[in-house]
């Protein structure tokens, strides 16, 4: 089931969602506003082959910076933080969209990694692309998207439970940390 604003904000007042900092006046009907943050992280122009399980190469020629704003050139992409720090129980899980009036600009909030399992504590790490033919700024502070929260069955073993959590607790632009994985060998 989705949360409505009734709930979300009942569930927040409860403790049982925590969203710092927190303005009621972001909840929406179905959803909760998420500000962008100040940290921006994204890849220089390279040739050289980010290898998903080399932990240097993901880190390499990276730039990174704190900013009132951006500005995203066409083509561009880059990791940027949720000014709003949220913690999940181990029943509700939620997803991140972007906000339509920031699509109609352009911008992609998120690529593929829009979901935040049962029991994440942290910002989240969006991952801004630019579809749009000309530059667009983002401002630090802006509402750029919404999480939608859904209940779930309890999970038995929520991501802060897990030994190989990777991002809980991240602050921050959070790079890659795929190579943490262990490489499964493949028969083809």
């Amino acid at each position: 089931m989705i949360l409505v604003d009734w709930q979300i904000q009942d569930h927040i007042k409860r403790g049982f969602i925590g969203i710092k900092p927190f303005d009621q006046k972001f909840i929406q009907p179905n959803s909760l506003d998420i500000r962008l943050g100040n940290h921006f992280v994204w890849y220089k122009e390279s040739d050289d082959i980010i290898d998903p399980y080399d932990g240097g190469s993901i880190c390499s020629n990276v730039s990174e910076k704190k900013a009132e704003f951006i500005d995203i050139k066409p083509g561009s992409f880059l990791l940027a933080e949720t000014l709003e720090e949220i913690t999940l129980p181990d029943n509700i899980v939620a997803t991140i969209e972007g906000k339509s009036s920031i699509a109609r600009l352009g911008i992609t909030l998120h690529q593929t990694g829009g979901w935040i399992d049962a029991g994440f504590s942290g910002t989240i790490t969006l991952e801004i692309a630019n579809a749009n033919q000309r530059p667009v700024r983002l401002y630090a502070g802006m509402p750029v998207g919404q999480l939608v929260f859904y209940t779930t069955e309890r999970s038995l073993h929520p991501y802060g439970a897990k030994g190989d959590a990777k991002y809980l607790h991240q602050k921050n632009a959070t790079l890659s940390r795929y190579y943490e994985n262990k490489k499964q060998d493949t028969v083809i």
